[in-house]
């Protein structure tokens, strides 16, 4: 069978997962992550409207299969709308859960609601990891997921239940929003932190800033943001330390309600803006041990964490930076053991593996859009005895950068462009997307286009080694004079 999740969680859809045929692509079943009614969980939704129709909690993950247990592991997204829960009361499963699905049927079998009512965007889009440790004295089949929250979930893959203490905790409540009277609050250590110390400038801390706060028509910040704690990158497992070594980020959220939407399948359904404030996010690497669910080393990055990571059995762990380097850390301390300079963002996840008994270790060198990280189209072999010198780092392409001319803009080019890089954070329209960037429809100046693009501006990472000179150039004219203007195409000669 192939068995894949569905993207849309932003777009007004009901989230599901589907089996194919590998042989003929023939059907075979679908279990929906919102349940409908008759269905287990479809209590958890308004019994007087039809939110669960368009209640999101899309699968943005690759599920897990245990092979002897004959089921299906994966961990599904946040409920529609994003940010305003007034219309969808209850806890609205099966959004931000770990769900067990039987693997020949689609048949559920349990589930785990990491966030009830979500209203923050914490969903859980990272990889859920299948291990085997003894908890108390007893060998135990177990599953782990770290979410946007920050907090690794450690349950029992069989039934479901948590190998190690998940408290609900009364949380702050806003009555308009319907929010959850409790919330889970895993034993052990949050991976980012859950508070803020110092308010960003222009706004007041309610709440301390502490993760589940709540908002309605004023904007309030709090942390994690909407970009974790950890997002897509899947984490790796030491089974002879238990360790789990995560990829997270640190970053203060802005929250507010925005205009009502129609559901309309396929058209944004956010009901609010993924807002950020201007302080620039850390990227965090951890390593945690699953026994306590407690940090045994972790390590900040002045960029953002977008990377998977690879454990080996010699006290390895292999993971990427958005600046080019593959890195191999000490698994038991964080140590810098080594480091490659690739030319292009490491953010995919490195393969090991033997080969005529030599070891051998693989990695995609390409960038990521949503990380910001310079593009590329490169697969790096590493052995022990490979000579191939390192490229030059992406800085390099960025100084030379600053010199692009802005004459002969082609803005339809620029369109593409903005379609291929840009629409992810500021929106098809330019109004602001799932990354969070801000309007931008006003703007009408090809430098300053061209200068944020080239060198970045509060969280919005420098393109200048990520695009080439010409795209720059035709990105600013497609901004500066087209987008969301409603006129012609009108660039420098």
């Amino acid at each position: 069978m192939i068995v894949s999740g569905f993207a849309g969680g932003e777009l007004a859809s009901r989230g599901r997962v589907r089996a194919f045929s590998a042989k003929d692509g023939k059907p075979l079943w679908t279990f929906y992550t919102v349940p409908g009614p008759g269905e287990p969980g479809h209590e958890s939704w308004p019994q007087d409207n039809s939110s669960w129709a368009f209640g999101g909690a899309m699968v943005w993950q690759t599920p897990a299969v245990d092979a002897k247990r004959g089921l299906i592991y994966f961990s599904t997204g946040n409920a529609g709308p994003d940010f305003n829960g007034s219309q969808r009361k209850g806890d609205n499963l099966f959004s931000v859960s770990i769900v067990a699905i039987e693997a020949k049927t689609g048949k559920y079998r349990w589930h785990f609601q990491q966030v009830h009512h979500d209203l923050w965007d914490y969903d859980s889009p990272s990889p859920v990891v299948l291990f085997d440790l003894e908890y108390n004295g007893q060998l135990r089949e177990a599953i782990a997921e770290i979410g946007k929250t920050g907090w690794v979930y450690i349950l029992d893959r069989v039934t479901g239940k948590p190998l190690l203490g998940i408290d609900e905790m009364p949380v702050a409540q806003e009555t308009r929003q319907n929010t959850a009277a409790t919330q889970p609050f895993p034993v052990g250590d949050a991976v980012v932190p859950h508070s803020i110390d110092i308010p960003p400038a222009g706004f007041r801390l309610i709440n301390g800033g502490q993760i589940f706060t709540p908002y309605w028509d004023q904007a309030v910040v709090a942390k994690p943001s909407p970009w974790g704690g950890t997002n897509w990158p899947p984490s790796s497992y030491d089974p002879r330390q238990g360790y789990l070594f995560v990829c997270a980020n640190d970053q203060t959220g802005r929250f507010l309600v925005g205009p009502s939407q129609e559901p309309k399948p396929g058209s944004p359904y956010t009901q609010g803006v993924f807002g950020f404030s201007d302080i620039p996010l850390n990227g965090i690497f951890a390593a945690v041990d699953m026994h306590t669910n407690k940090i045994v080393w972790r390590q900040r990055w002045k960029d953002s964490c977008y990377s998977g990571s690879t454990a080996t059995a010699g006290d390895l762990v292999f993971t990427g930076r958005n600046d080019g380097r593959f890195v191999a850390l000490d698994s038991r301390n964080g140590d810098v053991l080594w480091e490659y300079q690739t030319g292009a963002g490491v953010n995919a996840t490195a393969s090991v593996f033997q080969y005529h008994g030599h070891e051998r270790v693989a990695i995609v060198s390409a960038g990521n859009n949503f990380a910001g990280s310079p593009s590329g189209d490169s697969l790096w072999l590493f052995s022990l005895e490979g000579d191939l010198p390192p490229s030059d780092p992406p800085q390099a392409l960025a100084a030379r950068a600053t010199a692009v001319s802005l004459n002969g803009g082609n803005a339809t080019a620029g369109a593409r462009v903005y379609a291929q890089v840009c629409a992810a954070c500021h929106g098809e329209e330019g109004k602001g997307g799932h990354g969070a960037g801000p309007d931008i429809t006003k703007v009408n100046a090809l430098e300053l286009v061209a200068n944020t693009v080239i060198s970045g501006k509060n969280n919005m990472p420098p393109f200048a080694a990520t695009l080439t000179f010409a795209q720059i150039r035709d990105v600013a004219a497609y901004v500066a004079t087209q987008l969301g203007k409603n006129k012609e195409i009108s660039v420098p000669p």
